[in-house]
């Protein structure tokens, strides 16, 4: 049943959008960004009717189709590795009215559908990249197809300043969509976005709940687990901290229900300066203070950006609960027991610092970057912002583990522009993650080679095919260590209309 009502409001939004007046079939309306974000081209214009807000608003389609093979080199069933096929078909239609006196709203629908390559209820706990397309948590009850409402929002505009109440998605150091799976991640709540004061961008925000893109309902924002000891009934992001569960919380007498709180301040007044300072908040959990410059230096054919990140956690209780190490292994420290490496175990005060080098021109554009996490804390961040990201996060990597050293060079060229392969371009990643071989708890070393494919066409210019594959070898120290090395490969189609 569930399906049939996700096709059948596809195909009626379809039809609606066909008849649109606003809506001309040769005008692209929106585009995909190279982090499969959509980018809109086309948006709704003023109004001077409530009636006109909906006969004057534009529905905007994908279809998508997301495939992925994991394929470990040495499978462990009780560390959850098993080699495994995953699935998504589907898609999504978002919907802006026009604008009245300010006043706008947007919904978004979206759908993913597993009809085969799927793990059935007993074993989806082995799903890693392709977990996203479909709820593990939905699964143990045989139910694998997700149709949610992604972003749901109403939009008020006055001069250079927009607030907008409801889900929606927000992109900051700490949070992104992250939408390259089937359902982006969102979050519940209040922001902000200014650009009143001359070359400054200001964001705020207030999140009361979060809706990862493996989930069917909203959940809270930090709290890992729910009062049944459910591993997917809350927060159960890949970069989540184990330590911080709902049973923990209660333990320590501490409220279960978080908000998150965002500000961020990007300053262009120096030229070819961006300067941005941005905070985050779980009050009595964590905050999080970060300082980014990128600078441009332009030559004859060559642009050339040397930038940095350099973010500050501070523990504001969450150590106590949950320990140092996202594990969440030193959750019940006590004095006199095992650090696990750790030098103060019930801390999570620590640090970020990356750097990094772009170089680009017009068809070319190479990146090196540096990242290292201080030795004190594990960086918590389950809302897909991915503290190193830009500087040396692979795909599916997380390097922001105390002590964790990173060195990424990357390379991207743009066939099409070159005028060798028509809308053809690659990236290619090569990362070496140095882990501290003093945690107990450390991961294997690794060396990542990370490649992307797109590919669009001429005779269907709204279609767009990407290859992803990641080849990882883990150095498991002669057997000391646990060997994760694998090989990934992932096959996404997008047409957008």
């Amino acid at each position: 049943m569930q399906k049939f009502i996700s096709l059948s409001l596809l195909t009626s939004t379809i039809i609606l959008s066909a008849n649109n007046k606003t809506q001309d079939l040769f005008v692209q309306k929106i585009v995909l960004k190279g982090n499969m974000n959509l980018e809109y081209k086309v948006l709704p214009k003023d109004v001077n009717s409530f009636y006109e807000m909906f006969s004057q608003g534009i529905t905007y389609g994908r279809l998508r189709m997301n495939t992925f093979k994991w394929d470990w080199k040495k499978e462990n069933l009780d560390k959850k590795m098993k080699s495994h096929y995953a699935l998504g078909l589907g898609g999504s239609l978002i919907f802006k009215t026009g604008r009245l006196n300010g006043i706008s709203a947007t919904l978004g629908f979206y759908t993913s559908q597993n009809p085969f390559l799927k793990m059935d209820g007993e074993n989806v706990k082995y799903l890693k990249a392709g977990k996203d397309t479909l709820s593990r948590n939905d699964a143990q009850n045989n139910d694998y197809g997700m149709s949610v409402i992604g972003q749901s929002y109403l939009q008020y505009d006055a001069s250079k300043t927009r607030f907008k109440f409801g889900r929606q998605l927000f992109h900051s150091v700490f949070t992104k969509s992250n939408d390259t799976k089937m359902i982006p991640n969102s979050f519940d709540g209040f922001s902000l976005e200014s650009k009143f004061v001359s070359k400054t961008n200001i964001k705020l925000a207030y999140f009361q709940a979060q809706k990862l893109r493996d989930h069917t309902k909203s959940h809270d924002v930090i709290t890992v687990q729910d009062s049944d000891l459910n591993p997917w009934g809350n927060n159960d992001d890949s970069a989540k901290h184990s330590g911080l569960t709902f049973s923990n919380f209660q333990d320590a007498r501490k409220s279960t229900n978080h908000n998150l709180m965002i500000g961020t301040v990007e300053n262009k007044s120096v030229k070819n300066l961006k300067a941005v300072v941005s905070y985050l908040a779980v009050p009595d959990v964590i905050s999080n203070l970060t300082f980014e410059a990128h600078y441009k230096i332009k030559t004859n054919n060559w642009v050339i950006s040397p930038g940095f990140r350099y973010m500050i956690q501070n523990d504001d209780g969450g150590g106590k609960i949950g320990g140092a190490s996202l594990q969440g292994k030193l959750a019940h420290w006590e004095s006199g027991q095992e650090t696990r490496g750790y030098k103060n175990p019930k801390s999570l005060d620590s640090s970020l610092l990356a750097g990094r080098v772009v170089m680009k021109n017009r068809t070319t554009k190479i990146l090196y970057g540096y990242s290292q996490i201080e030795d004190k804390a594990d960086i918590v961040a389950p809302w897909r912002g991915f503290p190193t990201g830009g500087y040396t996060r692979a795909m599916g990597q997380y390097n922001w583990v105390a002590n964790t050293k990173t060195n990424m060079i990357q390379a991207s060229y743009d066939f099409s522009k070159a005028g060798i392969i028509d809308g053809f371009r690659t990236t290619i990643r090569y990362a070496m993650m140095d882990f501290d071989e003093k945690k107990v708890d450390a991961l294997a070393d690794r060396n990542i080679i990370h490649i992307d494919f797109w590919k669009t066409f001429k005779s269907v210019p709204n279609f767009e095919t990407k290859v992803r594959i990641a080849i990882v070898d883990s150095d498991d120290d002669n057997g000391k260590k646990l060997d994760k090395s694998y090989n990934e490969y992932r096959l996404e189609f997008n047409y957008l209309f």
